[in-house]
C-alpha cells in the first residue's frame, strides 16, 4: 500500500510549521529563483541592490504566492494550513512583489510595468485555474516558471532584451518542462495511487519487487540534481559577477 507516502518528495511530516516550509516548495522554488540570477549574470552589468530586490520579488510571487494560490486550489499537498491564512499569504505575497516591482520600474525603467503585470496575472491564472485552465498546461508552466525570471532577471540588469536572453530563456523553459515531466508521475504515484505491485524478471533468472520506490526513486533523484546542479550555477554567476 503506498498510503503512508507524502504528496512530495521534499514535503515535511503534515502540522504547525512543517506545513508551512512544505508550501514553499523548497527544491523548486531555489531552482527558478536561480533562473532569475543566471539571467541578471548573462547581463553586461550587474546591479546588485536591483537584482537582489528581483530575487525577492520573485520568493515573494512564486514561493510564497503562487504556492499559497496552488493549496488552496485542491490541497495538493495535504497541509492543514488554515484556508484564511493562505489568502493573507497569496495576497500579501503578491502584493510585495508588485510593490518591489513598481519601486524598480519607477526609479529605473518604466518598460518593467509590462513584466510585472504579466507575473501577477499569470501567478494568478495559472495556480487558480482561471479562464477554465487555459493557462494551467505545459506551455506556460515552461513560460512562466522558466522563461520569464530570466527574461526579467536579465531585463532588470540590462534594461532590454538580447539575443542571448532569449537563447538563456528557451533553456529555462525546457528545462522547466523536463521538471514537469519528470515530477508529474512521481506526484501521481504519491497522491492518487493506491498500491503498486509487480515483479521485474531479469535475465539471470533473478526477480526484484516493484514498490512505489520503483517508480517514483529515479525521477526524484534526478530532481533534486538538477535542483543542485541550477542552484550551483546561479552560484558560480554570483561569484563570477561579484568577486
Amino acid at each position: 500500500m503506498n498510503t503512508e507516502a507524502r504528496p512530495a518528495f521534499y514535503a515535511l511530516a503534515p502540522g504547525g510549521w512543517r506545513d508551512y516550509l512544505t508550501l514553499l516548495h523548497p527544491p523548486y522554488t531555489l531552482w527558478h529563483l536561480s533562473y532569475v540570477v543566471i539571467g541578471a549574470g548573462l547581463a553586461p552589468h550587474f546591479p546588485v541592490g536591483r537584482v537582489a530586490l528581483t530575487v525577492a520579488a520573485f520568493f515573494l510571487a512564486l514561493g510564497i504566492g503562487a504556492h499559497a494560490l496552488d493549496e488552496l486550489n485542491g490541497r495538493p499537498l495535504g497541509t492543514r494550513i488554515p484556508t484564511r491564512t493562505l489568502v493573507a499569504l497569496a495576497v500579501v505575497s503578491l502584493a510585495g512583489a508588485i510593490a518591489i516591482g513598481l519601486t524598480i520600474a519607477l526609479s529605473d525603467d518604466l518598460w518593467l510595468l509590462p513584466f510585472i503585470v504579466f507575473g501577477g496575472c499569470i501567478a494568478c491564472a495559472y495556480n487558480l485555474e482561471l479562464v477554465g485552465g487555459r493557462f494551467h498546461n505545459p506551455l506556460w508552466l515552461a513560460l512562466a516558471w522558466g522563461a520569464f525570471p530570466v527574461l526579467t532577471g536579465y531585463f532588470v540588469a540590462a534594461g532590454r532584451i538580447t539575443g542571448e536572453a532569449v537563447l538563456a530563456a528557451v533553456f529555462a523553459a525546457l528545462l522547466t518542462r523536463t521538471q514537469q515531466t519528470l515530477s508529474t508521475p512521481a506526484r501521481e504515484i504519491r497522491r492518487r495511487t493506491a498500491s503498486v505491485s509487480g515483479t521485474i524478471e531479469r535475465i539471470d533468472g533473478s526477480r526484484v519487487p516493484i514498490g512505489p520506490e520503483t517508480l517514483t526513486g529515479p525521477a526524484e533523484t534526478a530532481l533534486r540534481l538538477i535542483a543542485y546542479a541550477m542552484i550551483a550555477l546561479a552560484a558560480s554567476l554570483l561569484v563570477l559577477r561579484l568577486v
